[in-house]
């Protein structure tokens, strides 16, 4: 069955109409990615078969000030890690988050009250009401994404 069988919309060009929501969230994703610096990693791992591991040193090497957030850790990478946002001694412009999604509304708190500029819920986290929060705080929220992924498809650098 295709997808204009499915009805689906389709556009005068060929394929399905392009989503406006998806356009939105490609934008915000794209300048979160060319804006926004420092990024703290909650749940950063020091095992290196983690995604969490693996997407810490990536941002790193893509020129990321990463900082690590992990109250088991002292350091990753050759970088001091943090117990929580709070401790971190820089401002921190996106959250990345490696948790639970019953834990995520903690997180979202404390990135609100630390003045952080985005909340970014890793692949696999969706937390509607912590979105809903952190954007009623003026935070830019990016849900069920990898950031890794997604530097590497629209700005390929890393």
């Amino acid at each position: 069955m295709t997808m204009k069988e499915k009805g689906a919309p389709m556009s005068l060009e060929s394929g399905p109409a392009l989503n406006p929501a998806d356009d939105a969230l490609a934008a915000q994703i794209l300048k979160i990615l060319r804006s926004m610096r420092s990024v703290a990693v909650v749940g950063a791992s020091e095992r290196p078969g983690r995604p969490s591991h693996r997407v810490t040193f990536y941002l790193i090497r893509a020129g990321f000030e990463v900082f690590p957030v992990n109250p088991a850790l002292r350091e990753l990478g050759g970088r001091p890690a943090y117990p929580d946002l709070r401790a971190i001694p820089a401002r921190i412009d996106v959250v990345d988050i490696f948790r639970r999604p019953e834990a995520v509304m903690p997180v979202v708190e404390e990135a609100i009250s630390v003045g952080a500029g985005a909340i970014w819920m890793q692949e696999g986290v969706v937390n509607e009401e912590a979105a809903a929060r952190a954007r009623a705080a003026g935070l830019a929220v990016v849900m069920d994404r990898c950031i890794m992924k997604e530097h590497r498809k629209m700005v390929g650098k890393g």
